[in-house]
């Protein structure tokens, strides 16, 4: 019988959640301090309104984030990290790190593998032996 692969269905719904356009940099905001709406409409490029109200509000239905009211005059709403949410650091570190190693890097200036399988190195080498 063949090997086949399955998708778990909440790890799906962690990264359709977190990599849903946006998210993953209100989350790393909100992973340095608590923020009011209009500073982090401020401070990510290109969001419109409605994209980040979407955001926030998904946010806060998934228990990531909490929607604070301050009563004050005038009434000041700002958002914090929950306990869950701010569980999601150690992964966005991971794909932080993995963006300084591998995004809009040419592929020659990419750091080399440090691992690799023994097909893969095979095939590798024989490439390069034929590039002129």
């Amino acid at each position: 019988m063949a090997f086949q692969p399955a998708l778990c269905p909440r790890f799906h719904k962690a990264v359709e959640l977190i990599g849903r356009r946006w998210t993953g940099a209100v989350i790393q905001l909100l992973l340095q301090r608590r923020m009011r709406y209009a500073e982090l409409r401020d401070v990510i490029p290109e969001i419109s309104d409605r994209m980040l109200s979407e955001r926030l509000r998904e946010l806060e239905e998934e228990g990531i984030i909490d929607r604070i009211v301050i009563p004050a005059t005038p009434v000041r709403v700002e958002y914090d990290l929950t306990t869950k949410g701010r569980a999601l650091e150690p992964a966005l570190a991971a794909v932080g790190e993995w963006a300084q190693r591998w995004s809009d890097k040419p592929r020659s200036e990419r750091q080399p593998e440090t691992a690799q399988s023994p097909a893969h190195a095979h095939a590798h080498a024989r490439t390069a032996r034929r590039r002129p």
